[in-house]
């Protein structure tokens, strides 16, 4: 089975998907693997706590913080900027974060914990429509 996830994000921040996932799986009652691809160079993928929404805040401060814009003064050896200053830290934390994942599938459910959730996390400030490529098999 192969599907292709579209999730609109209102801005930087983490933006949960499972319930898509586990719909699209319920057409199945398989075991396997499931892998999930986002194809952007400027969000990524995460498996992460979904119930208390401070868990997905306090990601985003850190984040910001380890690599802030690209007009902030210790990002000025920053080269592609023309963007915009979020373009490149974007690309950063892209780069430091997966945008891949395999997740078990047992008898077409997920094999994530009690308080596990998948996410696509966007680094950029505007709003953007992102294509999560999945395949069960």
């Amino acid at each position: 089975m192969q599907a292709e996830f579209t999730i609109e994000t209102r801005g930087q921040g983490l933006y949960e998907f499972t319930s898509d996932i586990r719909d699209w799986l319920s057409a199945s009652v398989a075991d396997g693997l499931l892998t999930l691809f986002v194809r952007h160079t400027s969000c990524s993928l995460l498996i992460q706590e979904n119930a208390d929404p401070e868990v997905q805040t306090d990601l985003q401060a850190f984040f910001s913080r380890l690599v802030p814009p690209s007009d902030h003064p210790s990002m000025s050896y920053l080269k592609h900027t023309y963007e915009g200053p979020d373009d490149m830290p974007a690309h950063i934390k892209a780069a430091m974060m997966p945008v891949s994942l395999s997740v078990p599938v047992l008898s077409g459910r997920p094999a994530l914990g009690t308080w596990q959730g998948i996410y696509l996390f966007e680094h950029r400030t505007a709003p953007h429509v992102r294509r999560v490529a999945a395949h069960f098999g």
